[in-house]
């Protein structure tokens, strides 16, 4: 199958099917681009899991459902990645130019450009309006200062994530780390995570960086060197109920959530939710001791940092991170490759699962230009 579309259940996001997408004609203004490579990490789990209008986009603001599809139809899960121009009805816009982004998870993909300018343009169909920017926004290939074809497979892996990542550290740092002598991360090994711990340990002073994971992750992270310690869900308990802690909530599982919250209580300074990756939790009733949980929206700190620095200054300060960060990413890392339709599904069922390893980096390569 030549040109195909994978269906989720936004009901049951396990449930997904490979479905043919025939070429249809290409309307005025529109540009027609096959997908060439794309990442799956936990991430893409959290955007199913908020999939529908939960209020994360603000009211009526829609879900990451909305992009791709229209509410009456099944699922497409938004991917990261890259894709070449193949059909154009815009001047500005060529066959053959490469561009990075977000995608259907789909083998092409029609986007109707505005806003087009020398480093990319916007998707304005009118469904993504009311949608945060950064996810309408593709760059042209050619035009990323910090785009190396040496990082080219890794980079939709790590790119959106580790910037996650950094404007957690950026606000935990704005914030005086809010009083925390000791950071907790949950899904540690997550690829966000490891993210945030790196631009986290580049401070000159900070507090200590603990990684709650599973038993089954820790010889990693003790490989990586990206904590100070590790504990596992099921010793939260051995943590120090005195320390001033922040935690960094990247897991979205209720009950290792309550665990932390009962554990520390109100020397729980900072309980910030950042993902879903543990999607299919069962929520544990009753309010939370300590602190009220709030929610990290990267686009609006990105908003936020680029009114007080200017944009240039944004990117300038992100892009050493990023810089430092591949650096070091070939030892924290392998590429596990998939390729096609029937490789994309089974990555997607494996995220769902949470049985990826957490050493490999996937990514789904359909065949297009490195």
């Amino acid at each position: 199958m030549n040109r195909w579309a994978i269906d989720i259940d936004r009901d049951d996001i396990t449930r997904a099917t490979i479905v043919a997408a025939p070429e249809a004609p290409l309307p005025d203004g529109a540009v027609e681009a096959t997908i060439d490579l794309f990442a799956m990490t936990a991430n893409n789990v959290t955007y199913a899991a908020l999939g529908k209008d939960v209020g994360l986009f603000g009211p009526g603001g829609g879900g990451y459902w909305d992009f791709f599809a229209d509410r009456d139809a099944p699922g497409r899960l938004p991917v990261w990645g890259f894709a070449t121009v193949t059909r154009s009805a815009v001047e500005g816009i060529t066959v053959g130019e490469r561009v990075y982004g977000y995608w259907p998870m789909a083998s092409h993909v029609v986007l109707h450009p505005a806003r087009i300018g020398p480093g990319g343009f916007i998707d304005a169909l009118p469904r993504r309006q009311g949608l945060p920017p950064l996810y309408n926004r593709y760059q042209r290939l050619a035009a990323l200062d910090d785009y190396r074809a040496a990082d080219h497979d890794l980079w939709p892996v790590f790119r959106p994530l580790y910037m996650t990542g950094w404007l957690i550290a950026d606000q935990l740092d704005e914030g005086r780390d809010y009083g925390a002598e000791q950071v907790l991360v949950t899904a540690a090994s997550s690829k966000t995570a490891m993210g945030f711990a790196h631009a986290f340990r580049g401070r000159a002073s900070r507090p200590a960086l603990i990684a709650l994971t599973s038993p089954g992750s820790v010889a990693f992270l003790e490989a990586s060197g990206l904590y100070d310690r590790i504990v596992t869900y099921d010793a939260i308990g051995s943590l120090d109920p005195a320390t001033p802690t922040a935690l960094i909530d990247i897991a979205g599982n209720p009950g290792i959530t309550r665990a932390v919250h009962e554990t520390l209580g109100d020397q729980l300074r900072l309980s910030l939710v950042v993902g879903k990756a543990h999607w299919d939790a069962e929520s544990s009733g009753g309010p939370l001791p300590g602190p009220r949980q709030s929610g990290f929206f990267a686009p609006g700190r990105i908003e936020k940092r680029a009114k007080d620095w200017g944009g240039e200054e944004l990117n300038r300060r992100m892009g050493l991170g990023w810089t430092a960060f591949m650096a070091d990413v070939p030892a924290l890392t392998r590429i596990d490759r998939r390729t096609g339709a029937d490789g994309a599904l089974a990555a997607w069922h494996e995220a769902v699962a949470g049985s990826a390893d957490p050493r490999a980096s996937t990514i789904v390569d359909l065949g297009g230009r490195a």
